[in-house]
């Protein structure tokens, strides 16, 4: 039986000027939330508010959601990403240097809304989106 990886991360939401804006990262070509390896006995939304903290310095979060979580398909050698939801007021980003690689462990941020995210997103982190979209209450809203 292989042994599942799991990474743990959060969906930031900012409801700025009435409109959904999500936070984005950029590692290479590859865009993604904020997440992060599970550490040995370490809760995974612990986990999650860790590597917000850690990857964008932003530490007011608010998880109207309580542990509402959704996963990704397995990918890569079974790694598994686990997403909660939060909302935040700090819209400031600070693309910390990782003490391991000596550098960020991302290019780029942005505040995006849900269409621009789902475009910069890969196809399994997009169905995560549309599922915040749907539960915060950001989903497109038909014509």
């Amino acid at each position: 039986m292989r042994v599942r990886t799991l990474s743990a991360g959060v969906i930031v939401l900012n409801r700025a000027a009435g409109s959904c804006l999500f936070l984005v990262l950029r590692a290479y070509r590859y865009w993604d939330f904020p997440k992060g390896l599970v550490e040995p006995h370490e809760d995974p939304l612990t986990a999650a508010r860790r590597e917000v903290r850690e990857e964008t310095g932003i530490e007011r979060l608010e998880f109207r959601w309580g542990d509402a979580h959704r996963e990704t398909e397995p990918y890569g050698r079974g790694k598994v990403a686990r997403y909660y939801l939060a909302e935040t007021t700090q819209t400031r980003v600070a693309l910390t240097v990782s003490a391991e690689r000596g550098r960020p462990e991302h290019h780029e941020y942005r505040w995006a809304p849900l269409e621009e995210a789902l475009d910069l997103l890969a196809p399994r982190v997009q169905a995560v989106l549309q599922w915040a979209a749907g539960v915060t209450g950001c989903a497109a809203r038909p014509d």
